[in-house]
């Protein structure tokens, strides 16, 4: 059912706030835009049928509908929750909350690493969910029957699947596990990157400070002027044309046409003096404040061998506790605890991930924790455990 008018909405909304957990879900393109478009929003509940607010064909007052997203009473239930509450915080700068990412969930029990819906809601309700309205058109209105229809199963089988793995997460004592990785998507940090530091995102083979300063003022500009025409960063400038200026800093409009990656007519027009600008601006500006180049000490001789033993530590652990590995640590957490003196801050030496993995990693690169075959199949040996 579709939301037609605004005392529907506050209905619903009142009847949902009632429930212990609602299933959320968004419809949305981002192809030809900077900020996501929405769409959709489906919603449902444990006795509630799924319902859709459409707010490009209705002008509603969303009020209780915010009121809903922000209630600490009710649990906000999505799957692959990251783009969906980015939406959510764009539109009115609060992040719902208390939330449930059921891809998450399922990782830490034991599903593999980033499940895709589809795949979760028939391996748990052993229902196969059409795609046939996967990618169509969002925007167009009005919108087919099966665009409804496999919007409104998006969180119809949600709820199933939330109140299964919920059950799970409660009996294996893991609840907390998912609580510290929503800590994470609702903090405002998640989704605010300044302008400063897109540069960031941007591959390059250079790492000299000068490079990277013109890099970082190619990109503020490419950064503030795609926010402004509301358009895809690429729209403006490619990101291997930027890299591109960057490394051969080119002093006028002759060099900067020599630049294959910098598509159409950019450097005939205005714009192309404005990079030329740029690029001087950036090299102009006190070396002291340039970007300073990652400085990543490379993993010694002896540290190699430490490396793969902790991977094959991290899979044996894992497969023990039936959670994903890219959930526990990722090869850059292991390579930094390989390092002489690894930080405190690893995220593998906090919370449950020590309490699984980052543990038996330390003991491991202590010597004191070690890895073998026993009865052909491997085994892990604790030294005293050895020396008995």
């Amino acid at each position: 059912m579709i939301i037609q008018t605004q005392q529907e909405l506050d209905d619903l909304c009142a009847e949902l706030s009632k429930k212990p957990y609602v299933t959320i879900d968004t419809e949305f393109l981002r192809d030809k835009t900077f900020y996501s478009k929405l769409c959709l929003i489906q919603v449902a509940a444990d006795g509630v049928d799924a319902h859709a607010i459409d707010p490009i064909a209705t002008d509603l007052d969303w009020t209780s509908l915010n009121d809903l997203l922000h209630n600490e009473n009710v649990v906000k239930v999505f799957h692959a929750a990251r783009q969906d509450l980015e939406i959510f915080y764009q539109l009115n700068g609060k992040i719902p909350s208390p939330i449930f990412d059921s891809q998450v969930a399922a990782m830490v029990c034991g599903y593999g690493d980033s499940i895709a819906y589809n795949k979760l809601v028939e391996s748990i309700t052993g229902t196969a969910l059409a795609k046939n309205a996967q990618f169509t058109d969002w925007s167009r209105r009005p919108l087919a029957e099966k665009q409804i229809s496999y919007a409104l199963d998006d969180v119809t089988y949600l709820r199933q699947v939330y109140e299964n793995l919920n059950e799970r997460l409660t009996k294996q004592k893991r609840d907390h596990w998912v609580k510290q990785e929503m800590e994470i998507l609702t903090n405002p940090d998640t989704y605010e990157m300044p302008v400063e530091t897109i540069w960031k995102r941007v591959k390059i083979r250079s790492n000299k400070p000068e490079v990277l300063a013109v890099l970082r003022e190619l990109a503020m500009w490419r950064e503030n002027k795609a926010r402004e025409k509301n358009v895809p960063r690429g729209r403006i400038i490619k990101d291997d044309a930027l890299a591109d200026i960057a490394t051969y800093m080119p002093k006028d409009v002759e060099g900067l046409k020599r630049i294959r990656s910098l598509q159409g007519d950019i450097a005939r027009g205005p714009t192309g003096n404005l990079l030329i600008d740029l690029v001087k601006k950036a090299r102009k500006s006190p070396k002291d404040s340039w970007p300073k180049p990652a400085s990543k000490i490379p993993l010694s001789r002896q540290a190699g061998p430490i490396l793969e033993m902790l991977k094959m530590l991290l899979k044996i652990n894992c497969s023990e506790a039936n959670v994903a590995t890219k959930l526990v640590a990722n090869n850059s957490d292991l390579e930094d605890l390989c390092a002489e003196n690894p930080s405190d801050d690893i995220n593998l030496l906090r919370g449950w991930r020590y309490e699984i993995f980052g543990k038996d990693a330390v003991e491991m690169k202590n010597g004191n924790l070690m890895i073998g075959l026993k009865n052909n199949k491997i085994t892990k040996f604790y030294k005293d455990e050895i020396s008995d």
